[in-house]
């Protein structure tokens, strides 16, 4: 890039690309040429569908070329990748050359040889593809030839994928190059085509005007010497003969103004970018709508939670009818508390039956159950006559000259027969069968008793 930039900062020319400055970039390390803006290239008018360039355009083209060869070649300057792609178009018509990445210096004081390995192959010279390290100003003229061409066919003149086959269409065109060519260029006669080739040039440009054919011979010839230069170029009858040269004017547009639509705008943006401007606002607003719902439900977790829970209390639902959980009633007729240890057993209080509500149709005097009677015992459980009897608090009847117990300690004791306990379990069993029974809350049952061990 170095030496490009110091070929660019000599050259000063109507139709040489101009270097306008340098950008650096500390952060990656680079270099950036800063050129002025082309709106298109010669490849592109010539490529045109249905638009061929007239003469006088070639003309005032190929001047312009020509005049840039010889400002550079008067400097010692080669280009050597002279093509279509390289040469820019401004938006008044002119013609520059640019990109001089693979330029170089040349000239007789230089010994050092030059590289073959240059020039877009369907532009490149023959001597290049034959190898040649010493070449002068002939390799651009000859990729001038080639555009020359290019400009009247439309299409490129020789067009290749290979270096043998580009040799092969160089000498179908140009025939074989002489005996002496080879000794001349400083070639290896091992390039030397198999067969002797004849020139055929009239027919192939034979639709061209002879002013043009001519001066596609001098170009395309196969000794270097034989081109010339650019500026022996300029001075051929090409140019001197009627169509002239057209005017800077004349030449096809590459660049249109663009004329702002008020109804076709709206702000001064054009639809395009009104419809990118639209597609982003709803991509931001309908962001904006997620993160707010995303907000809602990280304040209330639980609420899924507490909708099944509401649901289980409520009741289930099924065929349109509330399945209610049947009522669970639970009559604890007596509480007996056993001991593991030998010979003692101790007394749980005592604990009544819960209260019930009465079913209006019981008697009166099924509402009201009477109370277990709890029976302590101490000794083995083989000893019935240790067994002791604690009185109910409404048991008055059984109760008559009776002490009650203490503490538990058994200093009141009460003796009764087996009979006699036996009788009064079954009547307290009897009684609360009878309550069950009559109560409306649960379906009448068979009980059977069943006396205790």
């Amino acid at each position: 890039m170095a030496r490009e930039i110091r070929i660019l900062q000599r050259l000063d020319h109507p139709n040489v690309i101009r270097l306008d400055g340098i950008a650096t970039s500390r952060m990656h390390r680079s270099i950036y040429l800063v050129f002025e803006f082309m709106y298109s290239d010669l490849t592109k008018l010539i490529a045109r569908p249905g638009q061929r360039l007239t003469e006088p355009q070639i003309k005032r083209y190929m001047q312009q070329l020509l005049a840039g060869l010889q400002h550079c070649h008067d400097r010692g300057i080669l280009h050597r990748d002279i093509k279509g792609s390289n040469l820019l178009i401004d938006r008044h018509g002119v013609l520059k050359i640019g990109d001089f990445g693979l330029a170089n210096y040349y000239g007789p004081g230089r010994r050092r040889p030059l590289t073959s390995r240059v020039v877009t192959l369907w532009y490149r010279a023959p001597e290049l593809l034959l190898g040649s390290t010493d070449y002068g100003v002939g390799i651009d003229l000859w990729s001038a030839g080639c555009l020359l061409a290019e400009m009247f066919f439309g299409k490129p003149l020789l067009r290749a994928s290979t270096e043998v086959e580009q040799l092969f269409k160089i000498f179908s065109l140009c025939g074989s190059p002489p005996d002496d060519y080879w000794r001349k260029m400083k070639l290896s006669p091992t390039f030397k085509p198999p067969k002797a080739y004849k020139p055929t040039t009239a027919e192939r440009f034979r639709e061209l005007p002879p002013p043009a054919v001519g001066l596609l011979a001098t170009l395309l010839a196969l000794d270097p010497a034989a081109r010339g230069t650019a500026g022996q170029a300029l001075e051929s009858s090409f140019f001197r003969t009627p169509p002239l040269p057209c005017d800077l004017s004349s030449l096809p547009v590459v660049y249109k103004e663009e004329v702002a639509d008020p109804a076709a705008s709206h702000g001064g943006r054009k639809p395009k970018q009104r419809q990118r401007s639209q597609r982003r606002k709803d991509r931001d607003s309908k962001q904006k709508a997620e993160e707010q719902q995303s907000e809602i439900n990280t304040d209330s977790p639980n609420k899924e939670e507490d909708k099944v829970i509401e649901t289980a209390n409520s009741g289930q639902e099924s065929d349109g009818a509330v399945i209610k959980e049947p009522l669970d009633i639970t009559i604890n007729i007596a509480s007996y508390s056993y001991s593991t240890i030998p010979g003692r057993v101790s007394v749980s209080p005592d604990q009544g039956l819960p209260q019930q509500e009465a079913s209006p149709a019981a008697p009166q005097d099924q509402q009201k159950l009477p109370e277990a009677q709890t029976l302590h015992r101490s000794g083995s459980d083989d000893d019935h006559e240790n067994r002791q009897r604690i009185a109910a608090p409404d048991d008055e009847e059984e109760a008559d000259g009776e002490p009650l117990l203490g503490s538990g300690n058994g200093s009141g004791t009460v003796s009764r027969s087996p009979e006699c306990r036996s009788a009064a379990f079954m009547t307290d069993f009897e009684a609360a069968a009878a309550a069950l029974r009559g109560s409306e809350e649960l379906p009448p049952k068979q009980y059977v008793l069943v006396d205790h061990v």
